[in-house]
C-alpha cells in the first residue's frame, strides 16, 4: 500500500539517547501525521490538573513507575481526538500490557524502532560535564574542555550530574531493554517492526525518510513554510 489511503497507525522506539527525539521532530516536520509523546501529554495533564493528571503525579510524587492501565487511559483518551489524523506515538508502548492494551483499540501498521548500539548511547548520554560554580557545561564530544575534567576559565575540577554518570547512565538503559524487549518481539511477531541500526542520526534518518514515504504522505512545501 502506497501513501495514499487510510490513515497510518505507527510507534517510534528507541533508547534514551538513541536519537528517537530528533528522529521524531524531523518525521513531523516531513510528513502529514501527528506526533504524540507520551511525556508531554502526562505533564500537560499535569499542568491542567485533570483526573488522569492528578492520579499520574501521585505515583511520581512517590517515585513510582506510572502504572500501565494509568498510561494506557491517558494515551487512548488522547487518540480519540486524533481519529481523523495519521500519528506517530512516542514513549508509548513502553511495556507489554500496554501494547496489549493499545492493540485493542487500534491496528499499529508499523514500529519504527532505533537501534543504536550500546556503547555509542552510553558515551553519548555520559559525555556531560558541568562546572559547578559557573554552571558551564561541556560536552566530550562537541565542545571538551581543554583538560581532561578541568574547567577552562578557573582550572577547578569539573564534576558529572548523578543522571549523566556511567552507573546511572548503565541502569537507565539496561532497565530500558528490559521493559520493551517483550514489546519489540510482540511487534516482529505481529510483522510490523521496522528496525533502523546506525550510531549517526543523520546516516539513520534517510534510511526511516525513504520508508515513510511508501506510508504516508510528505507535508506540502507550503504548509512547512508558514509557522
Amino acid at each position: 500500500m502506497g501513501a495514499s489511503g487510510r490513515l497510518l497507525r505507527a510507534v517510534i522506539m528507541g533508547a534514551p539517547g538513541s536519537g528517537k527525539g530528533t528522529v521524531s521532530s524531523r518525521i513531523t516536520k516531513h510528513f502529514e501525521l501527528k506526533h504524540l509523546s507520551s511525556g508531554d501529554l502526562l505533564r500537560q495533564n499535569m499542568l491542567q490538573g485533570t483526573e488522569i493528571g492528578v492520579l499520574a503525579k501521585t505515583f511520581i510524587d512517590q517515585g513510582k513507575l506510572i502504572p500501565d492501565d494509568v498510561m494506557t487511559r491517558l494515551a487512548l483518551h488522547e487518540l480519540k481526538n486524533l481519529t481523523q489524523c495519521s500519528w506517530l506515538l512516542d514513549g508509548f508502548p513502553r511495556t507489554l500490557p500496554q501494547a496489549e492494551a493499545l492493540d485493542k483499540a487500534y491496528q499499529i501498521d508499523t514500529v519504527i524502532n532505533l537501534n543504536v548500539p550500546f556503547e555509542v548511547i552510553k558515551q553519548r548520554l555520559t559525555a556531560r560535564w558541568i562546572h559547578p560554580a559557573s554552571g558551564r557545561v561541556y560536552n566530550i564530544e562537541f565542545n571538551p574542555p581543554k583538560t581532561v575534567g578541568i574547567d577552562d576559565l578557573t582550572g577547578e575540577p569539573l564534576i558529572q550530574r548523578e543522571d549523566d554518570k556511567p552507573e546511572t547512565v548503565i541502569k537507565r538503559l539496561k532497565a530500558y531493554e528490559a521493559q520493551t524487549e517483550p514489546v519489540l518481539q510482540y511487534y516482529q511477531k505481529k510483522g510490523v517492526l521496522e528496525t533502523f541500526s546506525g550510531t549517526e542520526t543523520n546516516k539513520i534518518w534517510p534510511h526511516v525518510y525513504s520508508f515513510l514515504q511508501t506510508k504516508v504522505p510528505e507535508t506540502t512545501q507550503k504548509a512547512s513554510v508558514t509557522p
